[in-house]
């Protein structure tokens, strides 16, 4: 079908190509709501990858949390005995309790604060999959010894700089000093522009609000060979209903959903909406002037036999050749805006196959849709009123 389909592409193309003007300007709209979609999925994306990218870098089997968490960005903690008491589950082989709160970070050369996410873990039991957290665990063993993101937005100040003059650097979190003793990467998200990393006994110096024997999260760690589904079972089965035992990814899952539906992800997903609504109007009027403008040839055409199923293959083909065309700009326009959009904000913010396949299918789809509402002016031509 495809092959006989384009059989009739010189048409389309005379038709597309004659008005060059008319042309650039179809071409600058779809690439305009293409970029617009791009941009909108780029951000929600970032919006999910930086809020989950801790989540996905868990050492753990399962995840203990208080039933009413949402996010790590407002903690509701749970008594660590629930941790300990999962080891009464031969299955289990370890566990270790995270501490999570946000405090205030003092720049030192500004003197302006900032929010900062803390993580208060077991220097002895390692929480993360990070190669230079687990490398540095001996170093934040000592009371206020911290180590911090070297992602993290500029304004908490040139740390990563700064800590290549000096072995440590003096920092002050929530109006004590601490000393930040090397860097990790995690990055920066909607919800947190930076983090630090520190021992428990440092946490809870920083936070002494926060009750020992409350934590925000809690890992476990099985036996090999375990089934997970089966010690989480027993797990629910055993447990008081004050906590909620989940997968990492079910973990991840909760954070998903609570940025997709607080607001953000919805502007996000309404911003991919306008866009594609804003391309069909575009392609809409391109296509419909140009039917418009040659209508009495098209009428001719009618006249000579020629069917309304062949003038949908020409509008569609005309179609097509401006999703094409358009979208190579809209793209590379994209990624421009990808680039100047993470070096603003350190959101991990980039240009993905998936996405990219995305975005073409919506701009075939917008102007197929475009051309088939186009199909109405050519359906009402008469030869007789014509001639």
């Amino acid at each position: 079908m495809l092959p006989k389909l384009f059989r009739k592409t010189p048409l389309a193309w005379f038709q597309v190509s004659r008005e060059r003007t008319r042309l650039a300007v179809a071409l600058a709209g779809i690439a305009f709501a293409d970029m617009l979609m791009f941009i909108q999925l780029g951000f929600l994306d970032a919006l999910l990858d930086g809020a989950t990218k801790s989540h996905q870098n868990l050492q753990a089997d399962l995840v203990l949390i208080n039933p009413q968490f949402q996010t790590l960005f407002y903690i509701k903690n749970f008594p660590r005995e629930r941790l300990y008491q999962t080891l009464s589950d031969d299955k289990v082989e370890s566990v270790r309790g995270l501490y999570i709160n946000i405090a205030q970070w003092r720049n030192s050369q500004t003197r302006l604060s900032r929010g900062i996410l803390v993580w208060g873990i077991d220097p002895a039991n390692p929480a993360f999959n990070f190669p230079e957290v687990n490398q540095n665990l001996e170093r934040i063993k000592l009371l206020n010894q911290a180590l911090f993101d070297r992602a993290s937005r500029p304004e908490y100040g040139p740390i990563a700089d700064l800590l290549k003059q000096e072995k440590t650097l003096e920092a002050q979190v929530n109006g004590q000093n601490i000393q930040i003793v090397d860097l990790f990467t995690l990055g920066a998200s909607f919800g947190a522009d930076g983090n630090i990393i520190t021992s428990e006994s440092t946490f809870l110096k920083l936070f002494p609000d926060n009750p020992p024997n409350q934590i925000a999260v809690g890992l476990i760690n099985l036996k090999p060979g375990a089934d997970i589904e089966q010690v989480r079972s027993r797990l629910v089965a055993t447990l008081p209903n004050d906590i909620k035992i989940l997968t990492p990814q079910e973990f991840a899952q909760i954070e998903i959903d609570y940025w997709q539906s607080g607001g953000i992800g919805f502007i996000f997903g309404l911003g991919v909406v306008v866009g594609f609504i804003v391309g069909v109007v575009i392609v809409y009027q391109i296509l419909y002037s140009d039917v418009s403008d040659h209508l009495p040839e098209y009428a001719t055409l009618k006249a000579m036999g020629y069917s309304d199923r062949y003038f949908l293959g020409v509008l569609m083909q005309e179609a097509l050749l401006l999703a094409v065309l358009g979208y190579i700009p809209g793209f590379l326009l994209a990624m421009g805006l990808f680039q100047i959009a993470y070096t603003a904000t350190l959101l991990p913010i980039g240009m993905k196959l998936s996405r990219a396949i995305l975005v073409l299918i919506l701009t075939i789809v917008m102007c197929v849709i475009s051309g088939v509402i186009s199909m109405r002016k050519l359906q009402s031509a008469d030869p007789a009123d014509v001639f």
